[in-house]
C-alpha cells in the first residue's frame, strides 16, 4: 500500500514538474543563429527526449515499487524486473548523452548572459531556461540576491548552504534562495549538479567576502590616501617638468648667434637664427604639454584602479592606448611573412633592373653591338622596359599588400585606373607618338630641323613633348603628336657620315650677262665663305630662264648644318663682292616691247663684229 501511495505520489509530481523540466530542457535555444542548427528540429528533439523521461521515470518508480513488493523467492520476476529498469537507466544515460551532444553543438553560437557581482565584475554565465525565467532573467535576479547578500553585516561564507531539490541544486541563504541549479546548467558547464553548485556557492561567497573587506572603513581610508598621494605626486612632476621645460626654452634662447645660425640649403635660406629659435622653443612647449598629457593619462588609471568601483574605468584607458598597440603588434607579426615575401620579390627585381641597366650602358657605349639596333635607342628601350619590370613587380606585389583584399582597397585602384586612363586620353597619345619617333630616329638632340613652321635645333627629346631653340634663342615645345602628323626636315642627318648639307641660293641676272661669267662669280663667291666645303667642289644651276632674267643657283656642301643663318649671310656678302668685282649689275631688267633703235640684249661676244643697232624711225601722218 505505501508503494503505491509513493507511485502515485511520484506521477503527481512529475506532470506538476511538467512545465518546469520542458521548459528547462530548452537550453538557450533563443540564443543559436540559423546557420548553425535548426531551431526548430532541436525544440522536437527536446520535447521528445522530455517525453521519454517523463514516461521512463514512471515505468522506473512502477517497477521499483513491484521489485520491493514482491517476495523474496521469485526469482524469476524480479529478474525481469530488474532487466527492465536497466534498460531504463541505459535509455536515461543515452538521453543525457543526446542533449549533451546538442548542447556541444551549440556552445560556439549561443549567448550567455552574465552573473555580476558588487564591482560590475562577472562571476559566472547562464545559458538555460529555468520554469518561466528566461536565461537573461535569471542571470539579473542572481545578480540582485548577490547584491543584497553584500548588505548582510553577519554574512559569513558557510551561511550559503546546498540543498537537494527534486529535480534541482538550490544555493539557499536563511530563507531565501539564491538561485537553482538545473540539469542542463551541469550540461552546459560539463559537469554535475552538485560539482557546480559548490563551484557557484564558493564564487558568490568569495564576492561577497571581497567586496566586504573593499568597502570597509579602514579599507577605503587606505585607498583614499593612496589616491591623494598618486595626485600629490603627479602635481610634483608637472611642476618639476615645467621647470625643466622653461630651463631648456633659456638654453634654446641663449644658443641664438652661437650654435644656433640658421639653416641653409645651397644658396637658399631656409631658416634665419630668429626664425630658427622661435620654432625650436614652439616645438619645445608641444613636447612640454604633450608630457603633461602622458602624464594625465597614466595617473588617471592608476587612481581610477585604486577604488574597486572605478576600476573598468581603469582598464577602459589603458585599453585605449593597449588595444591599439597589441593590434599593430600582432597585425605586424602576422604580416611579417608577407613582408618578407615582399622583400625578397623587390631584392630579386632589382638585380633584373641592374642587369638590364647595364645591358643600357654597354649598348650605348658601344661596347655590345647588336644588329639591327642603333645606340640612341638604348635609353628610351631601358626606360620602356623599365617601366614594364616595376609593373610586373607591383602586379606580383600586390596580393601580400596589407587591405589588398578588401573592397575599400579594390575600389580605389579601379578608381585610380579609370582617372588615369581617361586623364590621360591625349596625353597618352603624345607618349606614343613619342615613342614612334624614338625608334623612326627622324631627328637627335642638337640637330637641326624644320617641323611644319618651326626652324631651329632639338634641346629635348620627351614621351610627351620636343623641344625646339630656334636661331632668336627662342624655345618652342612642340607635342609629339603634331609632329607625328607634320613634316620634318632633319637638316644635321648627313652632316656626319656623308658628304654633308648643300646651301643653295638664287640670284636672278638679265639676259645681257654672259652666263660663264655669272657661274665664275658665283663659285667665287662660295669659295670665299668660310665653313663651305671645298670637296665636294660648289656648283652652280641654272633653274629658270623667265621673261626678263635668268635664275641662277650656287649650291655649296657644308657640315655645319647649325651655322646655316652665318653661312648664308656671309655667302650672301661674298655675291655682292664677286658681282661688283666682275663688272655684273645684280638686277634684274623689265623691258618693254619698243624695239626701234635699241641695241640688242644679247651678249657681245655672240654677235658680229660688223653689228650695228637699227635706226630709229619714225613716221608722221601727213594728214595732220
Amino acid at each position: 500500500m505505501k508503494s503505491i501511495l509513493r507511485l502515485l505520489k511520484l506521477i503527481i509530481l512529475l506532470f506538476t514538474t511538467n512545465c518546469v523540466v520542458a521548459q528547462t530542457d530548452s537550453t538557450a535555444i533563443d540564443t543559436v543563429t540559423a546557420n548553425t542548427v535548426d531551431i526548430s528540429q532541436y525544440k522536437e528533439k527536446l520535447v521528445m527526449l522530455e517525453q521519454q523521461r517523463i514516461a521512463d521515470s514512471i515505468k522506473k518508480a512502477g517497477l521499483e515499487a513491484q521489485l520491493k513488493s514482491l517476495q523474496s523467492t521469485d526469482n524469476v520476476k524480479k529478474e525481469e524486473l530488474q532487466r527492465q529498469l536497466d534498460e531504463l537507466n541505459s535509455r536515461e544515460q543515452q538521453r543525457i548523452a543526446s542533449k549533451k551532444a546538442k548542447i556541444e553543438a551549440l556552445r560556439s553560437t549561443a549567448k550567455g548572459y552574465p552573473v555580476t557581482g558588487f564591482f560590475n565584475d562577472t562571476l559566472f554565465t547562464l545559458y538555460s531556461k529555468l520554469g518561466s525565467f528566461s536565461a537573461k532573467d535569471r542571470a539579473k535576479a542572481i545578480s540582485e540576491r548577490i547584491a543584497v547578500l553584500g548588505e548582510s553585516y553577519n554574512f559569513v561564507a558557510d551561511s550559503i548552504v546546498i540543498v537537494d531539490a527534486e529535480t534541482t541544486v538550490d544555493l539557499i541563504k536563511g530563507e531565501s534562495i539564491i538561485m537553482s541549479i538545473c540539469e542542463n546548467d551541469a550540461l552546459w558547464n560539463d559537469t554535475t549538479k552538485e560539482v557546480l553548485a559548490l563551484d557557484y556557492k564558493q564564487k558568490i561567497s568569495d564576492a561577497v567576502v571581497h567586496y566586504k573587506h573593499e568597502t570597509s572603513f579602514v579599507t577605503l581610508a587606505k585607498e583614499i590616501g593612496l589616491a591623494v598621494l598618486v595626485l600629490i605626486i603627479l602635481l610634483v612632476i608637472i611642476r618639476y617638468s615645467n621647470k625643466l621645460f622653461k630651463w631648456t626654452a633659456l638654453k634654446i634662447e641663449e644658443q641664438e648667434g652661437k650654435r644656433i645660425t640658421g639653416i641653409t640649403i645651397k644658396n637658399y635660406n631656409l631658416f634665419d637664427a630668429k626664425r630658427q629659435i622661435r620654432v625650436l622653443l614652439i616645438i619645445n612647449t608641444l613636447v612640454k604639454w604633450l608630457v603633461i598629457l602622458i602624464l594625465v593619462y597614466i595617473a588617471l588609471p592608476i587612481v581610477f584602479g585604486i577604488f574597486p568601483w572605478t576600476q573598468h574605468f581603469a582598464e577602459a584607458l589603458f585599453s585605449y592606448i593597449l588595444t591599439p598597440v597589441k593590434k599593430i603588434a600582432f597585425g605586424f607579426w602576422d604580416y611579417l611573412p608577407n613582408l618578407i615575401t615582399i622583400i625578397v620579390i623587390v631584392f630579386v627585381f632589382r638585380y633584373v633592373l641592374k642587369f638590364a641597366r647595364f645591358l643600357k650602358n654597354e649598348i650605348k657605349d658601344g661596347s655590345l653591338h647588336i644588329n639591327g639596333f642603333y645606340k640612341d635607342w638604348a635609353n628610351p628601350t631601358y626606360q620602356i622596359i623599365r617601366v614594364l619590370i616595376i609593373a610586373f613587380m607591383i602586379v606580383v606585389i600586390f596580393p601580400y599588400l596589407p587591405g589588398s583584399d578588401s573592397p575599400i582597397f579594390k575600389g580605389v585602384s579601379v578608381f585610380l585606373g579609370f582617372l588615369f586612363t581617361f586623364g590621360s586620353m591625349g596625353s597618352l597619345s603624345n607618349v606614343i607618338a613619342g615613342l614612334v619617333l624614338t625608334y623612326m630616329r627622324l631627328f637627335k638632340i642638337n640637330d637641326r630641323v624644320k617641323i611644319g613652321e618651326v626652324v631651329g635645333d632639338v634641346i629635348e627629346k620627351s614621351l610627351l613633348v620636343t623641344r625646339v631653340r630656334t636661331i632668336k634663342n627662342e624655345i618652342i615645345s612642340i607635342p609629339n603628336s603634331t609632329v607625328m602628323s607634320s613634316h620634318t626636315i632633319n637638316y644635321s642627318s648627313d652632316t656626319v657620315d656623308n658628304k654633308g648639307l648643300i646651301l643653295y641660293t638664287t640670284v636672278t641676272l638679265g639676259y645681257d650677262v654672259p652666263w660663264k661669267d655669272v657661274h665664275e662669280a658665283l663659285l667665287q663667291a662660295a669659295d670665299r665663305t668660310a665653313l663651305l666645303l671645298k670637296e665636294p667642289k660648289p656648283f652652280v644651276l641654272q633653274t629658270s630662264l623667265d621673261d626678263f632674267y635668268v635664275s641662277y643657283q650656287i649650291n655649296a656642301y657644308t657640315k655645319e648644318a647649325n651655322k646655316q643663318a652665318v653661312i648664308y649671310s656671309n655667302l650672301h656678302q661674298n655675291i655682292q663682292d664677286c658681282c661688283n668685282e666682275a663688272g655684273i649689275e645684280i638686277l634684274s631688267p623689265h623691258y618693254r616691247a619698243a624695239r626701234d633703235g635699241n641695241m640688242t640684249t644679247i651678249p657681245a661676244n655672240y654677235l658680229d663684229k660688223d653689228y650695228k643697232a637699227p635706226p630709229f624711225n619714225i613716221n608722221f601722218d601727213k594728214k595732220v
